[in-house]
């Protein structure tokens, strides 16, 4: 399970990537409400204000570490409950009821943002970057249900390589179609990989489906931070959309949550038929991760021998650990030489990237 190569990002269970990262779903955190969590190792409380701003602020109050989630939101801000110490949103020490007035103390607080139903939380110290979304539907108002939450028992970046993996699409779940994709860096936090085949010109249901398609086949994903991938599938004429969103636990183990999404479309017939829909993609979505879960309780990732069916995986490999990595727990910055080859295929197999 662990990297064999101690300065990899990926697959590395005391390292991150600097990134977005879900935490709970909206609804779950009503005004006036606070919750404790803990993300990537660290303690956090979490609460939303009568502004209804979702704050996340580092757990222990300065004074003598009692867990802020313990306390009361007031206002936009939040009081202990040991000894009624208040800090506003921005964590400063605004009131300390025995002293009658405020200690120049502080507590760190994190960018927080929602999206799909869901709330975010910014994973770093520098400006937060783009939060993760569908490519296709960037300008679309949408529509979208939470799906499935799940544990596996290996990293999230390998659990999230299972998209990519294009030979397994044919040993696993017997799709008919040589899978070839062709990648493309579309932000600094996220690469794309798409299909560029058609084929499958013995297989009588690729000739069956293939009026449904201009072009090539589509099935895309893209990944965000290393951790969130976004999946684009389906015919010409009806696109489904679905999100993993992966956070790692302790132990190198994955957390995740799935997110399904379709625009939206007008009236009450239009939101009638996208509940259908969403029903739908996560019918898709089920038959994909069901085919081959059980493989991410026992797989010991160590990729020695890639072929150039490989290829994506090492791109996305690549692509991980040219970002920037925090550590688990203290969130600091891990400072290490870039690395410039991760995997040096054999000579027998003839290819690189």
């Amino acid at each position: 399970m662990v990297s064999t190569n101690p300065q990899s990002k990926f697959n590395n269970p005391t390292q991150f990537i600097e990134g977005w990262y879900w935490t709970l779903p909206s609804k779950k955190l009503k005004i006036g409400k606070v919750k404790a969590i803990t993300l990537l190792g660290r303690n956090l409380a979490i609460y939303r204000g009568v502004s209804s701003q979702v704050v996340a602020i580092d757990a222990y109050c300065p004074h003598m570490g009692a867990h802020l989630a313990e306390g009361k939101v007031e206002g936009d801000g939040i009081r202990c409950f040991f000894h009624n110490w208040k800090y506003d949103s921005r964590g400063i020490c605004v009131d300390v009821p025995s002293l009658g007035k405020p200690l120049p103390v502080c507590i760190k607080t994190w960018h927080t943002a929602e999206k799909y139903g869901m709330i975010w939380i910014w994973v770093g110290q520098e400006k937060p970057s783009l939060l993760p979304f569908v490519p296709e539907l960037e300008q679309a108002d949408c529509d979208y249900i939470l799906g499935t939450k799940f544990v596996k028992n290996c990293h999230p970046n390998v659990l999230l390589i299972n998209a990519i993996d294009a030979h397994h699409f044919n040993t696993v779940h017997n799709l008919p179609l040589e899978i070839i994709f062709d990648s493309q860096n579309f932000s600094p936090n996220a690469i794309t990989f798409s299909n560029t085949t058609r084929g499958g010109d013995d297989s009588w249901l690729i000739r069956l489906i293939r009026p449904l398609y201009r072009n090539e086949v589509t099935y895309s994903m893209c990944y965000w931070y290393g951790s969130t991938g976004t999946v684009t599938l389906g015919p010409d004429f009806l696109h489904f959309y679905i999100i993993f969103t992966l956070r790692m636990i302790e132990g190198g183990k994955t957390e995740g949550q799935t997110i399904l999404v379709t625009p939206k479309r007008p009236g009450f017939w239009g939101w009638v038929l996208n509940r259908g829909l969403l029903w739908l993609t996560q019918q898709v979505g089920n038959y994909f991760a069901k085919g081959d879960t059980q493989v991410f309780q026992t797989i010991q990732f160590d990729l020695k021998t890639p072929t150039k069916a490989d290829q994506s995986i090492l791109e996305f490999i690549q692509h991980v650990n040219h970002q920037k990595a925090l550590t688990w727990a203290t969130w600091d910055t891990v400072n290490y030489p870039n690395i410039q080859t991760l995997s040096t295929p054999s000579p027998e197999h003839g290819f690189k990237i």
